[in-house]
């Protein structure tokens, strides 16, 4: 295994997780993108940043895409080098969009990008990469594929698979300026959920295919959760506060991967738009169908 290319360029779709009751399962991928340029080079690795992160995330080896490029030559047993990264990032951090599961992505793309027999990180291989960073695969899942998927675990294996969409379903995201990091969000979860609700989001998560793919009226009640949302309510009062209120205006509103976010999985209407706020990034952005995408540049002729 050699590296064939110096440079590679990749994009990564932001996500949504859960989807309301598909907790670690269900993931969608906005039209919001990280583009990532990698150079080999002789020298030290270097990461420029532009957009979200600029000051905060680390230029250097401990760069997240720089450690899923690593991973992932090691992986396909490729040579390590050098890296210059340049990285503009659209997606917001710690606001429940999947920025970290995007940056995994792209770097495991940019390793197969580099590397002369791609297959050896073939799909399959890059979920369970990501997943490895992750620990689940809800938000790698959509990153890497696109559209929307469901994904789940075979014992060490993860696995994904796309739902159909119907064009109905248009999401809207409501995005605070606050953020929460995840490993908060998850440490008020509880151990043990009781088996009514367990039946309830089991119920909830296979009505949620079904709204999806060809009944889009049945969106409400098929993002009804009582595993997570209520249980992080005390962590992010603002955006449990608008997930109720949209609800109540009869919008399929949910808590965006583990917030703040708020995802609603179809267009405001003007009623529902009043009872936002000021407060709140309002997006419109379309579903990407494509997933992450690797670019090369043209090989120069002379």
């Amino acid at each position: 295994m050699r590296l064939m290319r110096d440079e590679v360029t990749v994009r990564v779709p932001a996500t949504s997780a859960n989807l309301g009751p598909g907790f670690d399962a269900f993931g969608l991928a906005h039209a919001i993108h990280d583009v990532v340029t990698v150079r080999a080079t002789a020298g030290a690795t270097d990461v420029q940043v532009t957009g979200e992160g600029v000051g905060e995330v680390p230029t250097g080896e401990d760069h997240l895409v720089v450690r899923a490029l690593r991973a992932g030559l090691d992986y396909a047993g490729a040579p390590q080098a050098g890296f210059s990264l340049h990285c503009h990032n659209a997606i917001p951090h710690g606001r429940g969009l999947g920025s970290s599961a995007s940056a995994v992505v792209a770097g495991l793309l940019v390793a197969r990008g580099l590397i002369n027999e791609p297959e050896a990180l073939d799909n399959d291989s890059l979920l369970n990469l990501a997943t490895e960073f992750e620990g689940h695969p809800d938000n790698a899942a959509p990153a890497l594929f696109g559209g929307v998927t469901v994904a789940w675990m075979e014992g060490p294996q993860a696995r994904a698979a796309q739902i159909p969409l119907h064009p109905d379903v248009q999401p809207t995201v409501l995005i605070p300026t606050d953020r929460l990091p995840t490993s908060r969000a998850r440490a008020v979860l509880p151990a043990t959920v009781a088996h009514a609700d367990a039946a309830f989001n089991a119920g909830r998560a296979g009505l949620l295919v079904l709204a999806l793919s060809t009944r889009p009226d049945l969106l409400l009640p098929a993002t009804e959760d009582r595993l997570h949302q209520a249980q992080r309510a005390d962590a992010m009062m603002a955006t449990s506060a608008l997930v109720d209120r949209l609800r109540q205006a009869g919008a399929p509103a949910v808590i965006s991967g583990a917030g703040p976010t708020v995802l609603v999985l179809a267009p405001l209407t003007a009623a529902q738009q009043a009872v936002v706020g000021q407060a709140w990034q309002v997006l419109s952005p379309s579903i990407d169908f494509d997933g992450g995408q690797v670019t090369v540049p043209e090989p120069s002729r002379g």
